[in-house]
Parts: C-alpha cells; sequence; structure tokens
C-alpha cells in the first residue's frame, strides 16, 4: 500500500544536519507513528513520504522552509529578568511558553545586566535538514484516528 492521505505510517529515521551530525534518529528506539496528511510531521518530509510504501528506503534533504521554517527576527525579544521571577538563568536554558504560532520553546541567548534576551524560534529554524527514512508500515486510518488527527493502537500516545 502506498502512503497517501488519510494512512496511518510508521517509520524509522535518522535526522542529520547540514554538517552531518546526528541530531535525532528512531532506529534503536520506537519508531514514528503519524496519520499522513494531516501536518503532524514538517510538511517537506510528508511530501517526501507521499507514495512510498512498507519496505522502502530512502535520503531527503528538507529545506528550512519547508522544515521549521526561517529564522524570524520577531520571535527573538530582549525581556526583564524580572520576568523569570528570580529564577537562576543561563544562556541555553529553554522554557515552554506560547509564542505567536502557539505553545512554543523559548531559549535564553543572551543576558546583560537586567536585559535577557530570548529567542523563540524553534531550535531547529534556518536549518536545512536531511533524514535518512525506512518506511516500515503503512494501513488505511480508521474513522476514529481521521477525526482525532493521528493514530491509534501501537505507537500511539493518546
Amino acid at each position: 500500500m502506498q502512503i497517501t492521505d488519510k494512512t496511518a505510517v510508521s517509520i524509522h529515521y535518522t535526522l542529520t544536519n547540514q554538517d552531518g551530525e546526528q541530531l535525532d534518529s528512531s532506529r534503536g528506539e520506537e519508531p514514528l507513528f503519524y496519520l499522513h496528511g494531516a501536518g503532524n510531521i514538517i510538511a517537506g518530509l510528508e511530501a517526501a513520504l507521499n507514495g512510498k510504501q512498507a519496505g522502502d528506503k530512502f535520503n531527503v534533504t528538507i529545506a528550512a522552509d519547508q522544515a521549521y521554517g526561517e529564522v524570524s527576527e520577531e520571535m527573538i525579544q530582549v525581556v526583564s529578568k524580572k520576568m523569570f521571577d528570580g529564577m537562576d538563568i543561563d544562556i541555553g536554558m529553554q522554557f515552554h511558553a506560547d509564542v505567536s504560532h502557539g505553545p512554543g520553546i523559548i531559549t535564553i541567548v543572551e543576558i546583560d545586566g537586567d536585559d535577557v534576551t530570548i529567542d523563540g524560534n524553534h531550535p531547529l529554524a534556518g536549518e536545512d535538514l536531511t533524514f535518512d527514512v525506512e518506511v516500515l508500515d503503512v494501513r488505511p486510518a480508521t474513522a476514529d484516528e481521521m477525526a482525532h488527527g493521528h493514530i491509534h493502537g501501537a505507537g500511539c500516545h493518546h
């Protein structure tokens, strides 16, 4: 069966950046399960998986604008250290917060006295990403899965 919208898919993948540094991998762990066409994975990878079937293996490089987007200067702000309510903060610390596009991660990128520069861009924004993918399984999604926008059963974290 080929991957099309409304199919439940499981894959193993290894993700590397432009320098070949491994950023993530499902190999040796649980595979990634997702509902194709529901926007649950980055757009460029979902497009590359269209038409593939179980057993297919491929590499694909996804441009930043089809992955986590380009870096947006609007997502970088200087705020008062008081916003951190006396916490001991360091450069590189990350916090979950609401950003312009919904829930996201804020990273502290600079501390200058009482001024703290935070970045609400995705940590991989602006990066072209390469995926080494193996398609493990493809099946029709159930009506419940389509209604909920994600797959159920093995690998589902409801």
